[in-house]
């Protein structure tokens, strides 16, 4: 049932992409034919329904991924897990359902609008990839929902043609998530076998799922609710459209970090039953490494490269996102952190008090300096306030960890990064003093040195980590040519 650590962080690095990939791939086109306000329309709403989807679905994804890694091994133990988990879903989802039918959607200014939305509700009840991400089954996830994703992108450039076409973008997000969900149905005989009725019990599930959903809660308070409060305190709802677009982009990078906690949460839960805590120790270090390797050239690339991809990217009208993009970059590397300690180490080894104190803590910092400077900054405000909730979160959950892991040491890893981050920053900034005949060209030009900066000053500082990478890409790519 082992599965390799460094495929399944690809596996889902590519399902995550590829859940980003559609807006990615039709932002430059829908945001410029819906606009800034109609981006923040269907921002503000999407924003609105995921609350209901998350009351709906409890605590329950991370509970679901953690209890299947736990009896992996087992197909009886994981069959009655798996019915139990998805019953009480199904019931809580049901319930959510009913309350935002009559809060949104029999009355108010975007009804039609949530109307359609409730199919995304509804999806949510057949979502089953936690099952799968428990099983370390992770290329399953990518392999049936990739077709899902393709007809998606293909329908929103047929069908949206204007600024009036909001709801028919809202109804492809939908379909394409409902269709995703069943699809991974088809692969379920494989892995379970018949539970009788009467050897269920749900309500077993039903405290420390509620123990999880607390922290999730939180959590959503500065990933969600930053949108409805631009929308609900700024009248402008271009607000929330540049605010909305910075995030795209920001979460796509965020995704390539934090996809190994996914991977690792089933994995050290696993070697946790097992005992295995030196082991754990091992992988955690490895996995601090691994964020400041990726999150440090990342910031200061977006520094530097976002004033020319942006509003290529994007269209005009959209210059605002440039700065919200740079104020809320230093969150990868909060979020890369808070990834590891959280998700790949308290979480998995039943640490979930700390963990849900740590988001808590950043839910509060985030409303207050929301509250602050929303209404004086707008969407600036917004992101300064999420930057300093993930710092808050970051720095109680080191503070929490100080008993297993040496914290300067920690801390110290991060010296060659961000030396070789400084020297690309530098390089790349005096590259701009320089002439092109597009813009294309220059955006390319700067990645590619930023790139081949980087790596150089890295083997040059004779990095460890960097090294043993570049050691296993060689041995994958030598492998490959021996079996081919």
């Amino acid at each position: 049932m082992k599965k390799s650590v460094a495929k399944n962080y690809i596996y889902n690095v590519a399902y995550q992409i590829l859940l980003m990939i559609l807006p990615l791939i039709t932002t430059p086109y829908i945001s410029r034919v819906l606009g800034a306000e109609g981006i923040g329309i269907y921002s503000y709403t999407i924003s609105v329904t995921t609350y209901f989807i998350l009351f709906g679905t409890l605590g329950i994804a991370i509970y679901a991924q953690r209890e299947v890694a736990y009896v992996q091994d087992s197909t009886e133990k994981r069959s009655k897990v798996f019915w139990e988990i998805i019953i009480l879903r199904f019931i809580t989802l049901m319930i959510s359902m009913i309350v935002f039918y009559i809060t949104y959607v029999s009355h108010g200014e975007y009804k039609v609008y949530y109307k359609i939305l409730l199919l995304e509700i509804f999806a949510n009840c057949f979502d089953i990839s936690c099952f799968f991400q428990g099983l370390e089954e992770f290329k399953k996830i990518i392999g049936r929902n990739l077709i899902v994703k393709i007809i998606s992108i293909i329908c929103i450039f047929i069908f949206i043609k204007s600024e009036n076409d909001v709801g028919k973008y809202l109804l492809i997000y939908a379909l394409s998530t409902t269709a995703g969900n069943l699809s991974l149905w088809f692969y379920l005989p494989k892995y379970l076998t018949k539970v009788k009725i009467k050897d269920l019990n749900i309500a077993k599930h039903i405290k420390p799922t509620l123990a999880l959903f607390i922290p999730q809660i939180a959590t959503q308070i500065y990933t969600v609710l930053d949108k409805v409060m631009i929308g609900s305190i700024i009248n402008d709802k271009a607000e929330v459209g540049f605010y909305e677009q910075s995030q795209k982009i920001i979460k796509l990078i965020l995704t390539i970090i934090t996809s190994l906690g996914t991977v690792m949460l089933p994995r050290i839960a696993n070697k946790f039953a097992n005992g295995k805590k030196e082991e754990i120790k091992e992988n955690i270090m490895n996995s601090f490494k691994f964020v400041y390797f990726l999150s440090i050239p990342m910031i200061f690339g977006i520094l530097i490269v976002s004033k020319t991809f942006i509003p290529m990217f994007l269209g005009k009208g959209y210059e605002k996102s440039t700065i919200i993009t740079c104020v809320i970059s230093p969150i990868l590397l909060m979020i890369g952190l808070s990834n590891v300690i959280g998700t790949q180490f308290l979480l998995p080894t039943k640490q979930q008090k700390q963990y849900t104190i740590s988001v808590i803590v950043g839910a509060i910092v985030n409303l207050i300096f929301n509250f602050l400077l929303i209404p004086k900054f707008m969407s600036i405000g917004a992101a300064v306030a999420t930057v300093l909730a993930e710092t808050s979160v970051t720095v109680i959950q080191f503070y929490y960890i100080r008993k297993y892991f040496d914290i300067k040491q920690i801390i110290i890893e991060i010296k060659n990064y961000l030396i070789s981050g400084i020297i690309m920053f530098i390089i790349i900034l005096l590259m701009n003093k320089l002439s092109y005949s597009l813009n294309i060209i220059k955006l390319i030009s700067q990645i590619v040195v930023g790139i081949v900066v980087y790596f150089g000053s890295l083997f040059i500082l004779k990095d460890k980590y960097t090294n043993n990478l570049l050691k296993r890409i060689i041995n994958i790519f030598s492998n490959t040519n021996k079996n081919t």
